[in-house]
């Protein structure tokens, strides 16, 4: 069973499917195409509101053009290794300035989140028993410190916690 969880909780019913051959997306549900799709719709409508789905050998940056048109960009992680998305996401929120909702779907794990969020995820979709319950019950594991820049800033204001110079 998948459950959508972000920073206010677990999300009561969801209206975003993603479409496949087999399954579509009923009037009271919104679609997330793949990104071929998703171009050829865009191209073809003025439609707004759209979702899409990035795989881990997409391209994002091909999403420039109609991100004033995107409510939904959904990243599947295939596999809990596989760490494209990471820069899927990076690239939305740094390069490209995508303010809207991004998700992670497929496998994520629970020591995944908070570097997921860090990077500009703001929703998961969670298959995963031991994520569900750990979400479920707020313990949500957090990284104190860290060296890199991110999409979202460090606690304390400063950019890069790196930088820091220890008191003497």
């Amino acid at each position: 069973m998948t459950k959508i969880w972000n920073r206010d909780g677990f999300v009561e019913n969801d209206p975003w499917l993603i479409e496949t051959e087999e399954v579509k997306a009923t009037a009271e549900q919104k679609p997330v195409l793949p990104l071929a799709d998703f171009l050829v719709r865009a191209a073809e409508s003025n439609d707004i509101g759209l979702g899409v789905l990035i795989t881990p050998a997409d391209d994002v940056t091909r999403l420039g053009p109609y991100l004033d048109r995107i409510d939904l960009v959904a990243i599947s992680f295939p596999a809990f290794n596989d760490g494209r998305g990471f820069s899927h996401a990076s690239l939305l929120r740094s390069r490209l300035g995508f303010a809207g909702e991004v998700r992670a779907v497929g496998d994520v794990l629970i020591d995944q989140v908070p570097l997921m969020l860090r990077t500009g995820f703001t929703s998961f979709a969670v298959t995963n028993g031991t994520a569900i319950r750990r979400l479920s019950e707020n313990r949500l594991p957090e990284i104190p410190v860290y060296y890199q820049p991110t999409a979202k800033p460090a606690s304390g204001g400063e950019a890069y916690s790196w930088r820091r110079r220890a008191s003497v």
